[in-house]
Formats: structure tokens, sequence, C-alpha cells
């Protein structure tokens, strides 16, 4: 209730109308000001919109749930205002629902009633080849999550950010060409470009594929010490370029021959002069011939982006999920996706 300054009293026993006027001018100033000094007291639609957005994660993407209780996307990320949970028992309270699409179960899986105003995002780092059951989430979902450039919320496998500072640092080199597979099928692109490559040119191959599988910390350390890396993509399709790029070339310190969408198409994230393409050349035997006659001064120029660029990995899904928030105020609401699989594949 708003304070009332007590009124001054006429000789007849009522309050005199000047002191009325004057005390009830006085209130509603005081009354109007307290919003202006503090606006959390406004309309509830304006307090609800600086309250921290809630997004609950329906079922975590990874095995392993981190503890998101604290406030990560700020600790972590420097995002504000962003709240994650994974307590079901919050579906009220939420303003976003995140679905991971690896744990959603068609026939089995029941999803929650979605309360007016929320908003349930689909998540999928898999390339349609490896993603299955998409038309039973026709009208579902709100927004998708994907490594896609047109997504709502883009979540690339990793990026080039900019670092003046850096240097050239190109690790010592013992072979030419390794390779690191572990799911090896014979009617995949990748098998059968590197049966052919294979018959050119030496390639030493880890991963449980070939029985030589690489721990954690060995990784890069081992891959390193080739001065090519097959950097060969599972499937082909656009934008799909994974941290067999990222994480297995650039990041270790090799040069990448990519297998997957368009030399255009990685030029969009990567400098033109960083890569080789499969597709650059008339046969695979040229390829070879390309990789086994390099000279150490064109060699060292695949390595030009070290100076102005570092490699930036994202592995940790907390930063990806927390990027909703940073994308929420820009992001169309209302919106369902009639046909979740044609957008997919298109």
């Amino acid at each position: 209730m708003p304070w009332v300054l007590p009124l001054r009293w006429s000789p007849w026993g009522r309050p005199g109308v000047k002191a009325l006027v004057t005390a009830g001018v006085f209130v509603t100033t005081l009354w109007n000001l307290r919003f202006f000094l503090d606006p959390s007291k406004g309309s509830g639609e304006e307090s609800k919109h600086r309250e921290p957005l809630m997004i609950l994660v329906w079922e975590w993407p990874s095995k392993q749930v981190p503890n998101v209780s604290r406030d990560v996307c700020r600790e972590l990320y420097s995002i504000t205002g962003c709240q994650l949970t994974t307590e079901r028992q919050l579906l009220h309270q939420a303003d976003v629902v995140v679905f991971p699409h690896s744990r959603l179960q068609p026939g089995r899986d029941k999803l929650p009633k979605r309360l007016p105003g929320q908003n349930w995002v689909w998540v999928s780092l898999e390339s349609p080849s490896n993603t299955r059951a998409l038309a039973a989430w026709n009208k579902t979902f709100n927004w998708v999550m994907t490594y896609r450039q047109d997504s709502d919320i883009f979540i690339p496998y990793g990026k080039l950010v900019p670092n003046r500072s850096a240097t050239v640092n190109i690790p010592a080199k013992t072979n030419l060409v390794s390779w690191v597979i572990s799911n090896y099928h014979r009617t995949q692109k990748r098998a059968e470009v590197y049966k052919n490559l294979s018959r050119y040119l030496h390639v030493n191959i880890y991963g449980k594929a070939n029985n030589k599988p690489l721990c954690k910390d060995c990784l890069l350390s081992t891959i390193s010490k080739s001065k090519f890396y097959l950097a060969f993509e599972n499937s082909i399709h656009r934008d799909y370029i994974t941290e067999k790029l990222w994480r297995n070339s650039l990041l270790a310190g090799t040069v990448p021959v990519v297998l997957g969408p368009s030399r255009a198409n990685y030029e969009q994230f990567v400098p033109a002069d960083s890569f080789i393409h499969v597709n650059d050349f008339g046969s695979l035997e040229e390829l070879a011939t390309f990789l086994k006659t390099m000279n150490s001064s064109r060699y060292q120029q695949f390595f030009a982006w070290q100076r102005r660029f570092s490699v930036k990995l994202y592995t940790d899904w907390r930063e990806r999920i927390c990027a909703i928030c940073t994308a929420y105020p820009h992001l169309p609401h209302g919106h369902l996706y009639p046909d979740l699989q044609s957008w997919f594949n298109s």
C-alpha cells in the first residue's frame, strides 16, 4: 500500500482541501518515482524479461552429466542471466526446453506438455546420414541447434579465433600421412577414397578400426608427427565439418586433406591456403604425387593462418547450451518446424 503523509487537520475536525490536494499529488509522485528508481517493480512482463532465462535440458546430450546447479554460464563463459537445469520438476518455470536428438526415442519417450510461451529446441551434431526418425518430430520444435550455419542456434565443432600474437609452430615430422578411424564401413565414400589413395602412398592408420586405439593424451602427439592428415568426414553434407579438421588436423599441427562438403564451404570456415581438398585433383594418383613431392617451402605456406588465428574447440555441452541465452533475444517466437526432416536434408 502506498505510504501516506499525515494530513494537517482544520479547526472543524476535517482535513483542509488544500492539504488533501497537496498530499495527493505528493503521494502520486512518490508512487510513480519508485518505478523509475527500481524498474524491477514494474509490470509483470517487464519484470519477467529481466529475470534469468531458465534453460531446462530434458536429457543431457553426453553420458556424463555435469553439475549445473551453479551459475555456470556466468562463471565459465561470462554469459549472464542464464540458468541451466536438468531438473524436470522445474518444467513449469523453464523458458526453453532442450531435447538432444540422440536421446529422443519415438514410441517410448513421452515428451511433456508444452507450456504457453515455452520454446523447445531440437539439438543434433550428427549429419543427416546418421540421424534417424526425424519424421516423428514434425511440428514439435520451435528452434534447431546444429552445426549448420542456418540453424537458429549455430554450434560448430570448432572455429578460428583472431590471435595477432600467434607464431607459426610446425611440429617435427617423421611420416607422411596418418588417419584415425574408429568406424570403418566399406560403403562410405571415405573408405573408397582411402582404398584408392593407399595404392599410391602409405597411410599410417590408428584407431579402433585398425586395432590401434589412441589414448586421449596420445592423440595429438601421435598425429602431429605426420605431415598430412586425412580429415575425411563419415558423410558429406553442407557445413558438416567436424573435429577431424579442427582438432585432428589444425590443432595437431598437420595439414588437413579434407573429404566433405565443397571447397567453397570449407573456405567459409578456414582460409583457402590452410587445407587440401580431395576434389582439387583430377585423380587420387595426382593427389598422392602432390603430397609426396611437396617441398619444405610450399609445405610451410599451409601454416600461414597460425600468424593470425588460433583454434577454438567446442567440446563442453554447457558452453553450447549457454549460447541459447545469447541468441534468445534474436530468435523467432511462435514458430514451429513443420517438417524437420526436409529442413535437415536440404
